[in-house]
This record gives C-alpha cells, structure tokens and sequence, in this order.
C-alpha cells in the first residue's frame, strides 16, 4: 500500500471529529457510571457511532479524491490503484 505522510485538507476536520467523539465518549462512560437510564446511554453511544462513520467516511474519500486521483496523474500502474481502491474501500 502506497505511504502519503502530507496533511490533506480534510484530516484537520478528521481530527476534530475524533476529539468530539473522545469526549463524547468519556460522557457516556460518566453516564454509565452514574446509572443513567439506559434509553439516553444507547442514544449517546448511536450519536458517536454516527459520528466515528463520518469521521472515516471524510477520510476515505479524501484518500480516493487526493493520493489515488494524484497517482493517476503520476501515471502509477493501474493494477496498483485499483488494489489500493479496495483495500481502502473495504472500511467504508
């Protein structure tokens, strides 16, 4: 698999909805602890999941739009790129 170490635009966004999610996360642990009911804790805990898919979802197409349309340009093997295309495409 193909290393792009730069920073896309997008990851800083990522990024944020991760720390969301971590202490989003961390409430819903305080809520479990504190015998919240159990309706509102399974409403949180869909609430970050929804926001973790998102999260990956801007990521991965951040990937496709920027290292695998800049490997095309670069004129990389095609075989290389669709095997790159769906050992990414697999997390969506």
């Amino acid at each position: 698999m193909a290393q792009h170490p730069e920073t896309h635009q997008s990851h800083a966004d990522v990024v944020n909805r991760l720390k969301r999610a971590d202490g989003h996360l961390r409430k819903i642990i305080a809520m479990i602890d504190s015998g919240r009911p159990c309706v509102d804790v399974a409403q949180q805990l869909h609430a970050v999941e929804k926001a973790l898919i998102q999260a990956k979802k801007v990521y991965i197409h951040d990937h496709i739009d920027h290292c695998l349309q800049g490997s095309l340009e670069d004129e990389r093997r095609t075989d290389d790129l669709i095997r790159e295309f769906k050992d990414i495409s697999k997390y969506l």
